[in-house]
């Protein structure tokens, strides 16, 4: 199985609407694929962790890429792992409302608490940064 995390920056053009349908989406596409993952947006950036079968992980990184609601976008970590890491959900999310408050850190804490070390450092550090 494939885990794969990355981060975007938003559009500047983006609308909470948009965030709203980027998740839905992601959660319907992913139940489909049997992606599970955490979808953490903070107002300004995405951080993103992608879980499933090898060709279905590589699908959605191609959808994510040549969606214009987002750019830049970097893999800071790709490798195959035995088990989920991020549970069964379709994808858990955190918005922009919790990105500044200990409890989005709290949070993150409980949705990462079976990943490996340093997926759990990249949510917790991506959840303590202000957007830019």
């Amino acid at each position: 199985m494939l885990q794969l995390i990355y981060i975007s920056t938003a559009a500047a053009s983006m609308r909470d609407v948009e965030q709203t349908q980027i998740l839905a989406a992601s959660r319907r596409n992913n139940a489909r694929d049997e992606i599970t993952g955490l979808l953490f947006f903070n107002g300004r950036r995405f951080l993103q962790a992608l879980e499933g079968p090898v060709a279905a992980v590589e699908r959605a990184i191609a959808r994510i890429k040549a969606d214009d609601r987002h750019s830049g976008i970097v893999t800071l970590s790709r490798r195959e792992v035995d088990v989920r890491e991020f549970g069964d959900w379709a994808m858990a999310a955190l918005g922009t409302g919790e990105a500044a408050a200990q409890a989005a850190i709290d949070r993150v804490d409980t949705l990462t608490a079976e990943a490996s070390p340093n997926v759990r450092a990249h949510f917790t550090s991506f959840a303590r940064l202000q957007p830019a």
